[in-house]
Parts: C-alpha cells; sequence; structure tokens
C-alpha cells in the first residue's frame, strides 16, 4: 500500500444518503494507449478530505477482482474507492505497449482528471509493482523540490524557508485575499492541462476581478508548467507580449 501525494485535487460530493454505489467514469485513453476506446473504471463516492484509495490488480486479473473489497472499504472508511483496469485487461484499450512505465503514465493520465490526488493506492502483484513504480517516480519530483529549501550553514544543513510560519498560515497562502476592486489590464492566467489548481468554478471570479484575463492551457503540464513544459511556458509568455 503506497501513499501518492501531490498537490493536485478536485473537489468531490460525499456520501450519499444510502451510502457508496459504484460510479462508471469514462475516460478517454491516453495519448499513449493506442487502444480501442476508453476504459471505465468504477468509483465509490466518499468524503472528499480524505485520500482515496485506489486498487490495482494482478496480471490476467480485472477491477471486479476488488469490488466486495472496494464496497466494504467505502461503507467503513467513508473514502473514495477507484478500481481501474490496467491496459490490455477487462475493459481498458488494448495496446501492443505494455510496461510498468506506461501502465504507471497511464495512472499518471487518470488519477489528476478524476481528482484522486492524494490517494493510497493498492496493488496485487503486477499492480503492486505498478504502484511501487508510480509512487517512485511521482515522490522524486516532489523531493527534489522540497530539496531545493535544504542548505549548509556551519556544517550541518537547515531548511531555508520559515516552516513554522509557512504552516501557521497555510490555510491563507492556499486562499486569496477578498477584493471588491478590478485590474482593467490585459491579464494571461496559464493553466496546466493536468493541474487541478484552477478549477472551472473559479473563473467567474477571475473574470470579475480581471475583466480582460485570457486563459490559456499548456496540455501535458501539471502545476509547475515552467518546468514541465519549459518551451510552451516561454512561448505563451511570448505570445501575451506581442
Amino acid at each position: 500500500m503506497l501513499r501518492w501525494t501531490r498537490a493536485w485535487r478536485l473537489p468531490r460530493e460525499g456520501l450519499g444518503p444510502h451510502g457508496p454505489s459504484f460510479a462508471r467514469v469514462p475516460v478517454a485513453p491516453s495519448s499513449s494507449s493506442g487502444g480501442r476506446g476508453g476504459a471505465e473504471p468504477r468509483l465509490l463516492d466518499g468524503e472528499a478530505a480524505l485520500p482515496a484509495v485506489v486498487f490495482l490488480h494482478g496480471l490476467f486479473g480485472s477491477k471486479t477482482n476488488f469490488n466486495s473489497i472496494a464496497k466494504i472499504l467505502a461503507q467503513q472508511t467513508g473514502r473514495r474507492v477507484l478500481t481501474v483496469d490496467a491496459r490490455n485487461h477487462g475493459d481498458s484499450p488494448h495496446s501492443p505497449d505494455m510496461s510498468y512505465e506506461i501502465m504507471s503514465q497511464d495512472l499518471q493520465d487518470l488519477l489528476p482528471q478524476l481528482g484522486l490526488v492524494p490517494c493510497v493506492v493498492v496493488g496485487h502483484s503486477m499492480g503492486g509493482k505498478t504502484a511501487m513504480l508510480l509512487a517512485l517516480q511521482r515522490d522524486m519530483a516532489v523531493r527534489q523540490h522540497l530539496l531545493t529549501n535544504l542548505v549548509e550553514v556551519d556544517g550541518r544543513f537547515v531548511w531555508r524557508v520559515n516552516l513554522d510560519a509557512l504552516t501557521q498560515h497555510l490555510d491563507k497562502i492556499l486562499a486569496f485575499p477578498q477584493r471588491q476592486e478590478s485590474y482593467l489590464g490585459p491579464t494571461l492566467f496559464l493553466l496546466g492541462g493536468n493541474s487541478q489548481f484552477v478549477h472551472p468554478s473559479h473563473h467567474p471570479e477571475i473574470m470579475r476581478l480581471f475583466p480582460r484575463a485570457q486563459m490559456q492551457t499548456v496540455p501535458n503540464a501539471g502545476h509547475w508548467i515552467h518546468a514541465d513544459r519549459p518551451q510552451d511556458f516561454i512561448a505563451a509568455i511570448r505570445g501575451f507580449l506581442v
């Protein structure tokens, strides 16, 4: 079982009055799938404030292997629970490409679409190896980013960020001050296609505050657009300056 953390999240409705039920979620195949149509993961509703649980089956298995366990876990924990077919299994597209790197990428494409990051990944056999690689690939990027704040001073390593102050005021940093005035100049909001930091529900307030705003999405980029797609990032800025 691996906890995969990343600062992506979509708001989800909580449990209904009659407990959890399976929802079939059509998802288009990733660009690397080369398959026959979208897979249909099964998502059990739950509390959006809690990390979801994602089950990955083993070789020759399918998402139905975990149906009973998923229902019980959703009922007992109140969490959202996802069961998903790996490529070339169950309802997922068939593809001539098959590797742990590709299966990990399939999940990296899928989970943010469903608003299920951060999440806890539970994998069996082949699914367990996929979960292991997924955690290693995503945690590395976060670790490298955080370690840029670790510096050596007088022979010992210290954080150059004020962790106490940042933790104490994190809610303010994640929010935005309420303002009544508007800025009438041209403005560009550059969004990562895989990032969920700016939700469609935020758009009306953005347009109220910045009536001349342009919203441009960079495909295949997360929250760190400048790191994920540097050339697209530069091109967007150049286009705005023109």
